[in-house]
């Protein structure tokens, strides 16, 4: 079980990572004229931001872990999201409005089952940013921080679309407020699982493989697609180069020291080291004890040779 110096920072970047970023779906409720801008820049800013991520710290952090079988869960992790994606539900969404050729945008009405559907994936996709900030953390403060400030970024244009879908269904301002938070808060319950539950080494490198995967995969086919169609291409392109620098700068501004009670530098744990430390202690005071008893069984031998000579 973690302690509090654990526990603290932990849900701090979680909070951080989801429920901070509703800011930006309040501000599409209550200053629209934002939104257009905000989402031009921050999708391919987006997409820069959870690719990085994945390729930089999350997957070379797997590997350290877990070995080359992280490469093989990312892989599946891909997979698994594109068939839950298509076949469940998204695990973003965007304002499904389109534009014609004169610039005029069509609203497409949106069905109640639909909106469940879309609050569920959300939910899930919460829960999924909790376990990552949370692994991330406990193997790597530093590497922490970096899914923490991604999860910010990248949340900040899925809420958009997600107020957007709610108002079009004819959900009220603060209706989506407050279920929007709710959904926000299972980031800390993805949290808490990974301190309480899945707190071993091995299983916390799968967690991060499977991470990877996800921001691989939503980087690539989600955030990159959807960049090209609400921005110029010059503009997406600078966005999205923005989103890696950033996060690449970060990435090494932060420390990346171990917890102490965590694992070493290359992954392994400190715990492993400390036993064989204890037992070569063990092994040299056995050694030391043997020739303690040796000295004394000569200076016996010396003494019983001492009383025959006299006795002679």
């Amino acid at each position: 079980m973690s302690d509090v110096s654990t526990f603290l920072p932990i849900i701090g970047l979680v909070l951080f990572g989801s429920v901070v970023a509703l800011i930006g779906g309040v501000l599409f409720l209550y200053v629209r004229s934002l939104t257009k801008t905000l989402t031009r820049y921050s999708v391919p800013f987006a997409a820069g931001v959870l690719l990085t991520t994945a390729l930089v710290g999350l997957l070379p952090e797997a590997t350290h872990q877990i070995g080359d079988v992280a490469f093989m869960i990312t892989l599946l992790a891909f997979i698994g999201s594109y068939l839950f994606e298509n076949f469940a539900t998204g695990l973003h969404h965007h304002d499904d409005g389109h534009a014609d050729h004169g610039g005029h945008t069509h609203v497409h009405a949106v069905k109640e089952s639909s909106v469940w559907m879309v609050l569920v994936g959300d939910t899930i996709h919460n829960f999924i940013d909790g376990v990552a900030i949370a692994a991330s953390y406990m193997v790597n403060p530093g590497l922490g921080v970096v899914t923490a400030v991604s999860t910010f970024l990248h949340e900040v244009p899925h809420e958009i679309g997600d107020f957007g879908i709610l108002l079009k269904a004819g959900w009220r301002r603060r209706s989506i407020i407050v279920v929007n938070i709710i959904s926000a808060l299972f980031s800390v319950v993805g949290a808490a699982a990974v301190l309480f539950i899945f707190a071993e080494i091995e299983i916390i490198g799968h967690l991060l493989a499977i991470a990877a995967g996800m921001f691989l995969y939503l980087g690539s086919s989600d955030f990159l697609p959807k960049a090209q169609e609400e921005s110029k291409m010059m503009n997406s392109v600078a966005a999205f180069i923005l989103g890696t620098l950033v996060i690449m700068g970060v990435f090494y501004a932060v420390p990346h020291d171990h917890p102490e009670s965590g694992v070493d530098s290359h992954g392994h744990a400190i715990g492993v080291d400390e036993h064989d430390e204890e037992d070569d202690d063990a092994h040299e005071q056995e050694e030391d004890d043997h020739s303690d008893e040796k000295e004394v069984d000569h200076q016996l031998e010396d003494d019983h040779a001492d009383e025959l000579i006299e006795h002679d």
